[in-house]
């Protein structure tokens, strides 16, 4: 009787609990925020997605009402800043910003303490950034029809850049490699500066690199843009024809920035969020800042954006697990 009597009292005492933490809950999703949020960028200052971050950081401080303090982790290919906002608790106060490496991460980097595909909730694609191919005005192509006939008619001689092993230009080359039939050496670097630069000197005669990098070179006479992977022409390089125009109607890629927060993350407050970016990123200031730095403000939704990394995770995992491709 007494055990009964002390069961029937300890889960009397847990409803009571119960009942008062979720009014707590509730009030504290309807108060959401009120103290600063930490917005985790995964790469470098002065790196795109930090630039992007950065344009965006005063209107988002102001739609939100309270300050976005943004904490770079760069390294391990975005790695070491998903792992941290997968382990932080999920109340909506550490956000992820991060770009198209999400996807590929688990096929270059076994054994990574967390699973992005389940401990993150993908909010939105907050920009796209088309990739532009180049050539060294030394090489003697001006379409990507002639590059590939090229490359066939000088077999092994011809080799392209990439900012790294496993970054995404690297691996959207090799896929348009397989595309087009193309005999094209890879020549990974560390980061997309010094690709660039040894593509400047001629060193390397091929590039696929972002629009926002691309543009300033193309501008000056000091490279060849020979096409887009945007399915309409680039505002900043509207003389440069897409790949789709050229014959490659399934090859357009973007290099993309997104939102993430740990898994678990009250719904409210995932709509709250949602609302509150989708807004910065119709403000004239922002539109303009990003339209300089080549990015297209874009705002999916979740489901889309949710859609695009399955796509990728399949497609990627695919052509890293064929290729033998492992990161640096």
């Amino acid at each position: 009787m007494t055990q009964r009597v002390f069961t029937r009292r300890a889960a009397s005492a847990l409803a009571l609990s119960l009942a008062a933490t979720l009014p707590l809950a509730a009030h504290a999703q309807q108060d959401y925020p009120n103290k600063p949020i930490r917005l985790v960028v995964s790469f470098a200052a002065g790196g795109l997605t930090d630039v992007i971050a950065r344009a965006m950081q005063p209107k988002l401080s102001e739609a939100l009402g309270q300050p976005i303090v943004i904490e770079n982790r760069p390294g391990a290919g975005g790695t070491l800043a998903e792992a941290l906002v997968a382990r932080a608790p999920a109340d909506g106060y550490t956000l992820l910003m991060t770009a198209d490496s999400v996807p590929a991460n688990p096929h270059l980097i076994p054994n990574l303490s967390y699973d992005a595909m389940k401990d993150l909730i993908p909010v939105a694609v907050l920009t796209r950034i088309p990739l532009v191919m180049l050539v060294n005005p030394s090489l003697p192509v001006n379409n990507v029809k002639e590059l590939v006939a090229y490359a066939q008619a000088n077999k092994g001689k011809v080799s392209y850049a990439s900012p790294g092993i496993g970054t995404s230009n690297h691996l959207y080359f090799e896929v348009f490699k397989d595309l087009a039939k193309a005999d094209i050496a890879h020549v990974a670097y560390k980061g997309g500066g010094p690709a660039m630069a040894d593509v400047l000197a001629g060193h390397v005669p091929v590039t696929l690199i972002s629009s926002t990098l691309a543009a300033p070179q193309v501008a000056a006479g000091k490279v060849r843009a020979i096409a887009v992977t945007s399915e309409t022409r680039s505002k900043q390089m509207p003389n440069v024809p897409t790949f789709v125009e050229q014959g490659f109607a399934d090859f357009k890629p973007q290099q993309w920035n997104g939102l993430f927060v740990p898994a678990g993350t009250p719904a409210p407050i995932v709509a709250k969020l949602t609302a509150e970016f989708s807004k910065v990123l119709k403000s004239p200031e922002v539109v303009a800042r990003l339209t300089e730095l080549g990015a297209e403000p874009v705002m999916s939704t979740q489901q889309e954006f949710s859609s695009l990394l399955r796509r990728d995770y399949d497609v990627l995992g695919k052509l890293i697990r064929e290729r033998g491709i492992k990161a640096q």
